[in-house]
This record gives structure tokens, C-alpha cells and sequence, in this order.
């Protein structure tokens, strides 16, 4: 920790509250200059301290540390080659839960890949391998839309999703496609205005699935048709496969509309700094 004693430590959050603003933003930079290695330091400060005044500080300085460790993780995410999904979702989702730890994330998501796995068989004709996954997921564990709180920030999360068994369209597809990748399956996220869905997409078989309705399967004249009832002309991203960091970069955008609907303006401000690091190149 920046070789500072623990003696130190002590002295500098005591100066939290003090009365002068200058030696209160000093005392903040210099502790925040430690990184979030100090935050175990700090969360025990607020534990044992009796002062409202230094508990509120450090809450800041606790949540400025980890929002810190929260774009470092998205900033290596991005310049990473294989820009794993469910490594950018977990990233994602510590900015409401920053103690969720990736492996318990990672096993909660294995469970679910097990439970399909064992009434999958891999001889299937695509339609009926993705019947089997819409049984599983749909009926027998009973994920469902979330269209009571569909503006939650909750669907954003994706441990909140798996806890819930409730989600918005693109975590619900997340779920769908990591477990389907995972079986070998060539299924994808596509980009739909308003909506996103999945593609199965291979040399013998083309067609869509709508996690957010049980997994409906649909073609691409029901896209062409969706589309003319929105008015919005045909492009090739509506009907292609779409990259994981797109799949990050719409997340952040609903977790912005979620935010300003609840009148959120620090949270909307923190997470379209996070969508400007995905979106610039």
C-alpha cells in the first residue's frame, strides 16, 4: 500500500473530517493514490468508527476506489483478444455488487450449463436442440421476463438475473447463448432495434430465437416484418451476429435508461463514463 504504516493509515482517515476542505481533498487523493488494495483497511475503519461524518467519507472513497478497479477491469477487458462474455458481464455487474467474486458467478452459470447438458443430445436437428434448451431454461428452471420491472437496474445484473430467474432481453439472451456456446451450439446475439434476440447460425440451418418470450423461434421474414412495423429500414447488423463487446456496450445502455428513470443522475453520469470507454476507440 504505498508504504504507508498502518499507524499512518490511521492518521490520514482520521483527517476525513476535518473542517479545512483543502486537507480533506489532500487526505482524499493521498488515499485514493493507494488503490484499491486499501479498501479492506477502510471498510474496517468504518466498522469500528462512531464518527457519521468520516463513515459517510469513507463510503466515497470506498466507492471511488471500486469504480476505479471497475474501469481498469472494462479498459483490459476491451484490449482483450477473446473479450469473454461472461468475464465483461461480471464486470458489469460489481458496479451494484463490487464484493461478487467472478468464480461464484462462473459456478452459478455452470449449474445452469449441467442442467441442460443432461437433456441434451448432440444428434438433434437444430429446431429440436433448441427446444430442448427453451425446456430447461424456460419451463423446467423457469427463467422468465421481466415485465413487471423491465426498466430495473436488477436486469442488467446478471447475478441478480440468475438469483431472480427474471431478466430483461439481453441477459436473458446471455444466459441462452453462454450455456449454448458452451454445448457447441453456433448461437449468437443479434442487434435488433428495441429488442435483442439470438441467431442460430450455421451452413445448415439459419433461424432466430427470442429469449425474452420463452425462446421463440422466428425467421428472418418476421424480422423484415418487425422492423416495417417500426419503420425502420433493413440493414445487415439486424440479421447478423453480433460481437460480445456489443453485448457489453447495449448492457451499459440499459443500465443508463434504468438510472435516469429512477433519477440516478451519479449512477447515469458513472456508467456512461464506462460506455465512452467501450464506445471510443
Amino acid at each position: 500500500m504505498n508504504q504507508l504504516s498502518e499507524k499512518e493509515l490511521h492518521a490520514l482517515v482520521s483527517l476525513l473530517d476535518d473542517t479545512d476542505r483543502e486537507v480533506k481533498t489532500h487526505v482524499r487523493d493521498r488515499i485514493i493514490s493507494l488503490g484499491h488494495e486499501v479498501i479492506p483497511f477502510l471498510e474496517k475503519k468504518w466498522e469500528n468508527s462512531f464518527n457519521s461524518e468520516i463513515q459517510k467519507e469513507i463510503e466515497d472513497l470506498v466507492h471511488d476506489l471500486q469504480y476505479s478497479q471497475l474501469k481498469e477491469r472494462l479498459i483490459d477487458w476491451k484490449v482483450s483478444p477473446e473479450q469473454d462474455l461472461l468475464t465483461g458481464l461480471w464486470i458489469i455487474n460489481t458496479y451494484q455488487y463490487p464484493d461478487l467474486e467472478f468464480d461464484k458467478l462462473n459456478a452459478d452459470m455452470h449449474q445452469i450449463y449441467f442442467e441442460v447438458w443432461t437433456a441434451f443430445k448432440n444428434d438433434l436437428l437444430p429446431y429440436e436442440q433448441v427446444r430442448i434448451i427453451n425446456g430447461v431454461l424456460f419451463n423446467t428452471l423457469r427463467f422468465s421476463a421481466n415485465t413487471k420491472n423491465f426498466h430495473s437496474p436488477g436486469n442488467s445484473m446478471l447475478s441478480n438475473v440468475l438469483d431472480t430467474k427474471k431478466g430483461n432481453p439481453i441477459s436473458l439472451c446471455a444466459i441462452y447463448m453462454l450455456v449454448a456456446q458452451k454445448l457447441g451450439l453456433p448461437i449468437y446475439g443479434v442487434n435488433l432495434p428495441n429488442l435483442f434476440v439470438l441467431t442460430y447460425k450455421s451452413a445448415d440451418a439459419n433461424f432466430y430465437i427470442n429469449a425474452f418470450n420463452k425462446g421463440l423461434i422466428f425467421s428472418k421474414k418476421d424480422i423484415i416484418n418487425y422492423l416495417e412495423h417500426l419503420k425502420i429500414e433493413p440493414i445487415d447488423v439486424f440479421f447478423e451476429p453480433c460481437s460480445n463487446k456489443d453485448i457489453i456496450v447495449r448492457t451499459l445502455r440499459n443500465l443508463i435508461v434504468a438510472f435516469e428513470k429512477l433519477g440516478e443522475s451519479e449512477k447515469v453520469i458513472e456508467v456512461r463514463a464506462l460506455l465512452e470507454i467501450m464506445e471510443n476507440p
